[in-house]
């Protein structure tokens, strides 16, 4: 087997999907190795589960993004020296910009509950659930400047059911994350994600 992806993972709340990578390679169905956690919010969850998992944290607090550019370049200069291959954002609520993309050029990978570029933004669950759609879904894509509009990787969809309330939703969502993040940071590992001049991306099969 090939060396373990070296990936690095921001995060700003509860760290689900955090939890679900850590399993992943737990039981050695993921290629990978966390190397740092960085948490924009002092008092995420997710910084519990990554030091239960015996990880490397790193806390930004709120006066640390006043100045949102001189952030990046503190959590790109971390990731860089913890040897990050890969900059994995897992309910990372906060713009990431230039001196992050710079350092990680089409290696920095968004996860949004919705199928992109439908419901765009921090409320896409309750606002693709008012709109009363049919079917949602999760889109893991590249970060780029535009809040949501990178290059899109994988997609998987859902089917809402009509008696389904919005936390419910809600759910069935995670689930789907909890599954396709892994899966999508597999195929990193494995190389096999390519980003075209297009900005299209292709997959290799496996």
């Amino acid at each position: 087997m090939s060396e373990p992806l070296k990936i690095g993972v921001l995060l700003s709340g509860s760290g689900t999907n955090l939890q679900a990578i850590i399993d992943r390679i737990a039981d050695s169905s993921l290629n990978a190795s966390i190397e740092l956690v960085v948490s924009s919010r002092p008092s995420a969850y997710g910084l519990k589960r990554a030091e239960a998992a015996g990880l490397q944290t790193l806390t930004l607090s709120k006066e640390m993004y006043a100045d949102p550019e001189q952030a990046d370049e503190i959590i790109a200069a971390e990731l860089k020296s913890h040897g990050c291959e890969y900059v994995i954002m897992a309910g990372y609520m906060r713009m990431v910009h230039a001196p992050l993309l710079a350092a990680y050029p089409n290696r920095v990978v968004n996860l949004h509950p919705a199928l992109l570029p439908s419901f765009r933004g921090a409320h896409a669950i309750a606002d693709a659930y008012e709109r009363g759609v049919k079917v949602t879904g999760v889109t893991v894509h590249f970060a780029n400047e535009e809040y949501d509009k990178g290059p899109i990787i994988a997609q998987r969809a859902l089917a809402v059911e009509e008696d389904w309330d919005v936390d419910e939703l809600e759910a069935h969502i995670h689930e789907i994350e909890h599954e396709l993040y892994p899966e999508v940071i597999g195929w990193l590992a494995d190389g096999r994600v390519h980003v075209g001049d297009d900005l299209r991306v292709t997959v290799d099969p496996a």
